[in-house]
């Protein structure tokens, strides 16, 4: 009896430090003003009208939601001009990661102060950091150009973009349950600006100023709570281009690469098409000659099985750390694009052509499917018309 008692009081113990309760001190009304682009979405009118300690609890509930504490609360305090934010229902030292991104932050609106003083900065812009991410339980990280304004002033969500609702689809189709994949797109965009979505070409020439907020940032979220190193994938070619700047490496779509954010660490970094290309790339205005429609569809089916294939290889490193990278390529490579490249029509003409599946499952039987790896895995060519922050 005294041995089950005991084993209960331990039990007890654990529970208790699994589920501690954090404190964190968030800063001055103005820092906080500042990093939570405060109010989000008000133009006289506010869409939501939330003071800023809401808007704080909002994306911080976001955050324990999607490291998997369903029952955790949130509150947030101001006292004397300061910030505070209790967490309950939360492992011990789960304040942590936050204080780093915010502190990251801070990087972030010193290079945009700077932005500006230097007359760059466009007036339909706003500062918006990667907020409401999984803090702890990351799989995965995904590189990224910028955020979609309307994933700000409308949305209050960093993960709702058609960009990234699509490759949480294709997360799906390689076997991650929906609600689980938060866990997998912790992004970090290069330009941490929420700007219209035609916004690419303006954005280029910005990046320099953001290098000390990128590089924390690829440092703080390289490793999982264990110390082992999350896969990356880089999308589009302005993401791709920064890693070869930055890091040096070359990183061709459904290429790979290492990385070193830190001494002792390395990071396994795939090149991806951008999420959203496949909709210029399979556009059949993007094209001339009666054959319009023939080569749209063509471009979008090599698209969407490397699109496939990278979304096979995060999940697959994201599920089981510390695979493999190139054993995992290959594999995902093969299924997609040859062993399950009928699966890859479909997904292509229900997802993009907005056929039922059945439509889908007649017209890929009657539609040429190249299986060759060699020739899919090669990039589509990149037209003058095709959007440049792809």
């Amino acid at each position: 009896m005294f041995k089950l008692a005991g084993l209960t009081l331990v039990t007890f113990a654990l529970s208790a430090a699994a589920h501690a309760d954090v404190d964190l001190k968030l800063g001055s009304t103005e820092r906080v003003t500042r990093l939570f682009a405060y109010p989000n979405n008000c133009n006289v009118i506010c869409f939501r009208n939330w003071t800023l300690e809401q808007t704080v609890e909002h994306y911080l509930s976001q955050s324990v939601k999607r490291d998997g504490y369903s029952a955790a609360k949130v509150l947030v305090k101001t006292d004397n001009g300061q910030l505070y934010a209790e967490i309950s229902g939360v492992p011990d030292g789960y304040e942590k990661p936050l204080a780093a991104l915010l502190d990251a932050g801070d990087l972030a609106y010193t290079g945009a102060s700077k932005l500006n003083a230097d007359g760059k900065w466009a007036f339909s812009w706003n500062l918006f950091l990667p907020l409401g991410m999984a803090l702890e339980n990351r799989k995965s990280v995904e590189l990224l150009h910028f955020p979609p304004d309307y994933s700000l002033t409308q949305a209050q969500d960093y993960l709702r973009s058609a960009t990234t609702d699509r490759w949480a689809t294709l997360l799906t189709d390689n076997g991650i349950p929906a609600e689980q994949t938060p866990g997998y797109q912790t992004i970090i965009d290069i330009a941490p600006i929420a700007a219209p979505s035609s916004a690419g070409k303006d954005l280029e020439g910005v990046y320099d100023y953001f290098k000390d907020y990128q590089t924390t940032m690829v440092k703080d979220v390289s490793q999982n709570a264990s110390g082992a190193a999350l896969p990356m994938v880089a999308f589009g070619a302005p993401v791709r281009n920064w890693i070869k700047q930055q890091y040096g490496p070359t990183v061709n779509v459904l290429g790979l690469a290492t990385i070193s954010p830190s001494e002792g660490v390395k990071v396994p970094v795939l090149g991806s098409n951008h999420p959203s290309y496949i909709w210029y790339a399979a556009n059949p205005d993007s094209y001339g000659g009666d054959d319009a429609q023939a080569q749209a569809d063509a471009a979008g089916l090599k698209i969407m099985g490397q699109d496939l294939s990278a979304a096979c290889w995060q999940a697959g490193m994201g599920s089981k750390p510390g695979s493999d990278p190139n054993v995992q390529l290959q594999s995902c490579t093969q299924t997609w694009q040859v062993t399950r490249k009928e699966k890859t029509c479909e997904l292509f003409y229900t997802s993009i052509r907005s056929l039922t599946p059945e439509q889908a499952v007649a017209k890929c039987a009657t539609t040429p499917i190249k299986s060759q790896l060699t020739q899919l895995k090669a990039p589509v060519p990149v037209r003058a018309n095709s959007a440049t922050n792809l």
